[in-house]
């Protein structure tokens, strides 16, 4: 389930920071944050966030790929289904595209991996044990 999220052209931690902070004040905190080794994530001001926040980092590594398989294989899903097959001419008309997108993901598609559920209904019935943020 995708909890918060925001889009950049830097690689700002800022952008990064804003989103983490609202999925973490709005909703249930996962036992893991997985995520890339990108130098958003790995900057000590995005894993202070993490780490006073009780949670246990993640990043794809060696051994590590199966902690990251679930947010690549959204962002292919995202890419994929969404960015590829439209023109975004500007910062707006991507963010309505992702925002349509994402609530279709979260609300509407059903997933395999969730007995055919979507992940808002998984999620509300408390049967996802870990999220991907």
């Amino acid at each position: 389930k995708v909890l918060a999220w925001r889009v950049s052209n830097t690689m700002d931690v800022e952008f990064c920071l804003e989103a983490l902070e609202e999925a973490l004040a709005q909703h249930r905190r996962p036992e893991i944050f997985n995520s890339d080794q990108g130098s958003q994530f790995t900057s000590p001001r995005f894993t202070g966030v993490l780490q006073r926040a009780g949670l246990r980092i993640s990043m794809n590594g060696r051994g590590r790929w199966m902690d990251n398989l679930f947010i690549e294989r959204l962002w292919r899903s995202l890419k994929y289904e969404c960015v590829y097959l439209h023109a975004f001419e500007t910062g707006s008309e991507m963010r309505a595209g992702l925002t349509k997108w994402i609530g279709y993901y979260n609300a509407g598609r059903p997933h395999s991996a969730l007995a055919g559920q979507t992940p808002d209904q998984a999620y509300g019935a408390g049967e996802m044990k870990r999220l991907a943020a």
